[in-house]
């Protein structure tokens, strides 16, 4: 998927590293349209290998997003992974992504919560995440400014 652990610009202000790439598959959505917007759950698995992390998301990852009346948007992701971290070692990741749409830019604050030592650092890490559609894929890069 392009760069492993490259560096991404940020809506040309900030320099991060990433270090997780996750590609989402959407398994289906629920949806409710009401006068004061549109409500939609998106199930997904989707899988991540990359330096820092390789393995699947687990069943029951969803992103809620919320679109209101006045154009504003959210969203919200919860979904866990399991694989091995770059020591080879067996863990398990929970990630939390918030978001707000900004004119048709979405970054995202994720929280990174894990069993594994390696990646432990990752809770404390100064965490962006961006939306990355390549064709009909669609990729979480999680980045940090923490070297």
């Amino acid at each position: 998927y392009g760069m492993e652990r490259g560096i991404i610009s940020i809506m040309q202000k900030e320099v991060v590293m990433e270090v997780l790439r996750i590609l989402i598959k959407p398994t289906g959505s629920n949806q409710v349209n009401s006068g004061k917007g549109f409500f939609n759950m998106v199930l997904f698995d989707g899988e991540c290998d990359c330096e820092n992390f390789k393995g699947k998301v687990l069943p029951g990852g969803v992103d809620t997003q919320h679109y209101y009346a006045e154009g504003m948007g959210r969203i919200s992701a919860r979904y866990m992974l399991e694989g091995v971290d770059k020591e080879g070692k067996p863990c398990k990741i929970f990630i939390q992504n918030d978001g707000e749409h900004d004119h048709g830019f979405l970054p995202t604050v994720p929280k990174v919560y894990t069993d594994s030592e390696a990646l432990r650092w990752l809770e404390d890490a100064d965490l962006v995440g961006h939306l990355i559609f390549e064709g009909d894929k669609l990729i979480i890069s999680i980045c940090t400014k923490d070297e």
